[in-house]
């Protein structure tokens, strides 16, 4: 798996980043897809991905970003539904820090 550490920090230091290229670049290794094929908009199910590919890459999200998941299900359905969840709990996370 690549490293994400400088992307991650600047995240952290509440820099205007999004996680998004972090998820595009973990969902081309993970689901093994052309990283050009996964646009923000790009439907998952677009990807082959099932509800169960979902929340076992969320949990990886979990452990890269190293946020935890609250245990209500989020309607998620777009790669960039995916970042705008992670970029909050992240915001949400730094101003708890």
């Amino acid at each position: 798996m690549h490293n994400y550490n400088a992307h991650l920090t600047a995240i952290r230091l509440n820099q205007i980043m999004s996680s998004l290229p972090i998820i595009q670049r973990m969902m081309a290794e993970q689901f093994e897809l052309n990283i050009e094929d996964i646009k923000p908009d790009s439907a998952l199910e677009s990807q082959g991905l099932d509800s169960l590919s979902i929340i076992e890459f969320m949990f990886n999200l979990e452990d890269v970003f190293k946020i935890n998941l609250p245990d209500e299900r989020m309607e998620l359905k777009t790669v960039q539904d995916i970042a705008n969840y992670i970029d909050k709990l992240i915001a949400n996370q730094n101003s708890q820090a």
